[in-house]
């Protein structure tokens, strides 16, 4: 396989390890604390989680581990959508694995969880790992959005981990992918199998943490990406001070890529999705916020700027989010006849009669083409697909129509010509940076850890991640502790609660104490491309939302 000259310098870089999981493994113990309980809903998650629920957290210690040096056997799943890092969250579990006892197996499972249902695996040795240590992407074994769910998908997934004869099984995903861990955990615990579950934290879009999760690995690396090209942008539109730029960023259900992506780059304007519902304001009053920064940056003589915007902001406000909720009941009611409807003239009809009289206004209001993919096909579960909205161009058309008013009323002199981006896949795969390369090959290690140890039901953890590696604290996280009840398509589901931006957070805090200055003014910022030789200062930083929220 051809490498090009940086992916054959990645391979050899050693990713640093907490001090509890250096040296020899028969020196890794772990110290367990009281019993946890769930964030809400304790009394139905007790009942959900029978035989798992209100487990200690683990932490390691330097210390004896008579156990750690077993032999195992160990299948590992990538769930969900890439992130930077997965590569060395496995290879973190191979080489625990081999130092604990150089006879133990590490499966893969092929494309994501199904691979476990329908026993697709293939074994990992040490030539197969080494061509993808430090490397982005999950080309190695593939991921899947396939959810456990189903009796007979439990009843499957054990029967192969059973003839694989496995004493573990490794989850590497986001929240909805970690609740399919820990009810996964449940099941074998409840059919008397002792095979164990852990999970590892994969989310580029920030929004699996808490106390002990003290970010998702990949956000670092994503968000630098990000910023590298929002910067790249902001030059330029500094070099040819004529055209407004909105990017839209990853992000549906919370905004803290685009949080992190401010921080680090100052653009003119960034739409905060959570801040917009907290304050109710309506499409026309978030229309209003970004024409109000081009017509003060006109006054300036600066017919230019950047604004970023959340994927899911659509979704936020009040009104365009009760539009949504009314075609997805709708869409889903009347599917089968309104998938007969070819002009979008006769859906907009269709729809006159069937939608409130506020929510046709909105969909007759906006520019067609939005309208358009506000009516496309549902996702599996029947809900718009928010990333396929063009929200950068519906934010665009309607400035220009305000800034059109503007102009009559004598109250706007500029020029504004604008341009629609999206930074999505540019960041899900790239070459970790050095933190994600270190903080996922210490999740992988800290994984096999607690499976040696002979812990189940866990979601593995480093803390204290902005000290220097060797200072980071490693150990595991009863994943009820982090869950609560949702309604979920009718039925209360216990599921890891999501972590969206805090507005009295100091992240957002800090943001918002100087974002009045940058919004008139140029400050922006040009990060650069992610650097992984050079003075730590430089290379090992993590992103900073963490350095805001842990100092």
């Amino acid at each position: 396989m051809d490498v090009s000259a940086l992916q054959k310098a990645r391979y050899a870089y050693q990713p640093k390890l907490p001090a509890s999981l250096s040296g020899d493994v028969e020196d890794i113990a772990v110290r367990l604390g009281s019993p946890t309980e769930a964030i809400s809903d304790q009394g139905d998650l007790r009942l959900v989680f029978k035989h798992s629920y209100g487990k200690p957290l683990a932490v390691f210690e330097k210390g004896k581990n008579d156990r750690i040096n077993r032999k195992l056997s160990v299948g590992v799943i990538l769930s969900g959508g890439q992130a930077p890092g997965g590569h060395n969250v496995i290879a973190g579990l191979f080489d625990g694995l081999k130092k604990g006892n150089r006879d133990s197996t590490l499966y893969g499972f092929l494309g994501g969880p199904s691979g476990l249902i329908e026993n697709r695996a293939r074994k990992i040795d040490a030539d197969m790992m080494d061509m993808y240590r430090n490397t982005g992407g999950f080309d190695m074994i593939g991921s899947g959005r396939t959810k456990i769910e189903t009796p007979e998908q439990f009843a499957s997934s054990l029967e192969t981990a059973k003839k694989l004869g496995l004493n573990a099984v490794v989850i590497i995903g986001g929240d909805d992918s970690n609740t399919n861990a820990a009810l996964l955990a449940e099941y074998f615990i409840e059919k008397g199998s002792d095979i164990q579950v852990i999970g590892c934290p994969k989310t580029i879009d920030g929004d699996l943490k808490n106390e002990y999760i003290e970010t998702s690995f990949g956000f670092d690396t994503a968000c630098k990406t990000y910023s590298e090209l929002i910067g790249n942008i902001e030059r330029d539109a500094n070099s040819a001070k004529k055209y407004w730029h909105f990017i839209k960023l990853m992000g549906r259900a919370a905004s803290h890529i685009a949080l992190e992506c401010a921080l680090q780059t100052q653009p003119n304007v960034c739409l905060i999705s959570e801040e917009v519902e907290a304050k109710k304001l309506s499409l026309s009053q978030v229309v209003d916020i970004v024409a109000d920064s081009v017509v003060k940056r006109a006054e300036n003589g600066e017919n230019f700027g950047v604004a970023l915007i959340p994927e899911g902001l659509v979704e936020f406000i009040p009104e365009m989010k009760k539009l949504i909720e009314e075609l997805n009941d709708v869409l889903a009611f009347h599917a089968e006849k309104f998938s007969q409807i070819d002009s979008f003239i006769e859906q907009l009809y269709f729809l006159e009669n069937t939608l409130s009289d506020a929510s046709v206004a909105i969909l007759k209001d906006l520019p067609a083409d939005i309208a358009k993919e506000l009516l496309a096909e549902r996702d599996p579960h029947g809900n718009v697909q928010v990333s396929r909205i063009e929200t950068e161009k519906l934010l665009i058309g309607m400035v220009e129509k305000k800034l059109e008013v503007l102009k009559k009323q004598g109250a706007y002199r500029g020029k504004f010509s604008a341009l629609g981006h999206f930074f999505g896949y540019e960041g899900r795969c790239a070459f970790p940076s050095n933190f994600d390369a270190d903080y996922c090959y210490s999740l992988g290690y800290s994984a096999f850890a607690l499976i040696a140890s002979g812990l189940t039901g866990y979601l593995s953890s480093v803390r204290n991640l902005t000290a220097p590696a060797s200072e980071w604290t490693a150990g595991g996280v009863p994943l009820t502790m982090m869950m609560n009840m949702e309604q979920r398509h009718g039925t209360k589901k216990p599921v890891i609660k999501k972590a969206l931006v805090e507005l009295d957070g100091k992240p957002f805090r800090a943001f918002a104490a100087v974002r009045g200055e940058w919004a008139q003014k140029t400050c922006f910022l040009f990060p650069g491309a992610i650097q992984y030789y050079g003075p730590s200062e430089v290379c090992d930083q993590p992103t900073k939302t963490l350095i805001l929220e842990r100092t």
